[in-house]
């Protein structure tokens, strides 16, 4: 099982769209407050659909809680001022996948405490600002679940 933390998201079906990818493959969801939208807003429940009962979904008051809640674990951190790419990371079950806000990304503190060659990055042009943030979940998400043979936890 893989943990997805999205620090601080921004836009409702963003997220729910990550509920409802966590909900189809071996992943938890963690949201860092604050949230940019409410739980219960209706864009949210469209985008998740029926998936929002099948994903699990924590939140934590701050990064701070997240981190002692998910204990050691290894910490991945997806930006676009990383140099490493992220199909070049040998993933493994129980690691964390972290991802900023949409429309900052995540701060250079959060980034700078998560070791340098865990700050992995999505190549995309060199004229693109950045990707979708639920399109950049799912790229990374399938990407570390196609690396251990597409196996379920039992």
């Amino acid at each position: 099982m893989f943990e997805i933390v999205l620090y601080q998201p921004e836009i409702p079906p963003n997220t729910g769209n990550i509920m409802r990818l966590c909900a189809n493959a071996p992943a938890r969801l963690h949201l860092v407050e604050p949230l940019g939208f409410a739980l219960d807003d209706r864009r949210l429940r469209r985008a998740g659909m029926d998936y929002r009962d099948r994903s699990v979904l924590c939140r934590h008051a701050d990064l701070d809680h997240c981190r002692t809640h998910l204990g050691e674990r290894r910490w991945l951190a997806y930006s676009t001022r990383s140099r490493r790419i992220y199909s070049d990371w040998d993933y493994r079950p129980g690691d964390v996948l972290l991802f900023g806000p949409e429309t900052r990304g995540l701060p250079v503190e959060v980034l700078e405490a998560v070791p340098p060659e865990q700050r992995l990055l999505i190549p995309q042009r060199p004229d693109s600002r950045s990707l979708n943030l639920s399109n950049a979940v799912a790229i990374v998400l399938y990407e570390a679940w196609r690396q251990g043979g597409f196996e379920m936890p039992g």
